[in-house]
């Protein structure tokens, strides 16, 4: 069967290495919070936890399975140093890893990395070398370098001291909670849903465990269905901790082993998950660290009368990509409306635009005038004005006012 042909291809990761792992994290990686959501809960008839690994050190469940690798390595090895290729968690992880270890660390980065990326690893301690124009080639000159230098790479996702350390995640999850029904987890590698699937079974194998991939990064979840690796030809999603192409086959193995189902969600489901754990749990999520709730919130999972625990695996959110889900949560949840207007281009037009909008209790929080657009007649302007409303009724009495003023406008 495939547990004894996994066996004879891989060194298998046990519990008890995920329990050793966790050994080895006590004292200096967070046990991370474990806490109810109350607002998910009573609407989808289901005890919901969230175990908040975007409050870990460094941001992110990344820290658990570096420092577990780095904590098994030799002398020799850790003198000579660590290697890895990463635009974001794993870099931050293995970075301070090795600075707790005092081993020296080279991380190799796309060279569009964002700075504040850049800056966040070199904050512990480690080099960084900017190369290629995507991960794949950071990837390459990583391994050579490695090589080349005799350091060990230490790989994001398909490493077995990685894998364990990302497991004892599950450990903490089921110290908390008893009887579980159902763990929902990110999947970009598989690394970590790979090390929570063989904790959480081998204790109890009725615990459900359900991955979680975004629509534009569905290789998993397309090899998963399929029993064989199908690697994407190309990844594009808000999710850029998940953002995974290629399949790795040993991952891939496990997987079809210990995990029972998976799922995928969108940018936008993606995106209000973002929105909804910043203003209801006070929670900064990135995209990679979201899908799990997403996957709840959307209902792709069947979560009714269970008890079960999405797994937030990370923070680390760039601050442009965050106010643009802001700004669009804004628009779509009616709490800001944007507007074209067409006026007449003389004194006081203006001013009698905006007392319509004081009338109906509607602030204006941006304007822009542009009397110069080619599709304005001559003695016309546009104003382009956002306003802070409160709801679809309220922009609803906002339409309705200026057409009985008799003003062309277009909601954009």
């Amino acid at each position: 069967n495939l547990l004894k042909f996994l066996k004879k291809r891989y060194k298998m990761i046990t519990l008890n290495d995920i329990k050793d792992a966790k050994k080895r994290l006590d004292g200096t990686v967070y046990k991370t919070p474990l806490m109810k959501a109350p607002f998910l809960s009573t609407e989808k008839n289901a005890e919901i936890f969230f175990k908040e690994d975007n409050l870990q050190l460094t941001g992110s469940f990344k820290l658990r399975g570096a420092f577990n690798k780095v904590a098994m390595l030799d002398d020799v090895k850790k003198a000579a140093g660590v290697v890895a290729a990463s635009a974001g968690n794993h870099a931050q992880g293995l970075a301070f890893a090795a600075s707790y270890f005092k081993c020296e660390a080279t991380i190799f980065m796309p060279e569009a990395t964002p700075l504040t990326k850049v800056l966040g690893v070199k904050s512990y301690g480690a080099n960084v070398v900017l190369t290629g124009e995507n991960f794949d080639e950071a990837y390459a000159s990583a391994i050579k370098f490695a090589k080349d230098n005799n350091k060990e790479f230490v790989h994001p996702f398909a490493d077995d001291e990685v894998i364990a350390g990302q497991g004892t995640i599950a450990l903490e999850i089921l110290e908390k909670i008893d009887n579980i029904d159902e763990i929902i987890v990110p999947i970009g590698g598989g690394g970590l849903i790979s090390g929570i699937a063989i904790a959480a079974k081998s204790i109890n194998s009725n615990i459900k465990i359900t991955g979680v991939v975004a629509s534009g990064a569905k290789g998993m979840k397309e090899s998963f269905e399929a029993r064989m690796p199908i690697d994407s030809s190309s990844v594009r999603t808000i999710a850029d901790g998940i953002a995974v192409r290629d399949v790795n086959p040993k991952l891939l193995d496990i997987i079809l082993e210990y995990v029972d189902e998976i799922v995928e969600v969108s940018d936008n489901e993606t995106a209000n998950a973002i929105l909804f754990l910043l203003e209801k749990h006070k929670l900064m999520v990135e995209g990679a660290g979201a899908v799990s709730v997403a996957a709840i919130m959307h209902d792709k999972v069947n979560i009714e009368n269970k008890k079960v625990c999405a797994v937030v695996s990370g923070g680390n959110i760039d601050v442009t990509m965050l106010s643009i889900i802001i700004e669009k949560g804004l628009i779509k949840s009616h709490r800001k409306m944007n507007l074209i207007v067409t006026l007449m281009d003389k004194p006081g037009a203006l001013m009698h635009l905006t007392d319509i909008f004081t009338q109906c209790s509607a602030n204006i929080v941006e304007i822009d005038f542009d009397r110069n657009s080619v599709k304005l007649e001559f003695g016309e302007a546009y104003v382009t004005i956002a306003l802070a409303t409160k709801g679809e009724e309220h922009q609803e009495q906002i339409r309705e006012n200026l057409k009985q003023n008799g003003y062309r406008f277009k909601q954009i």
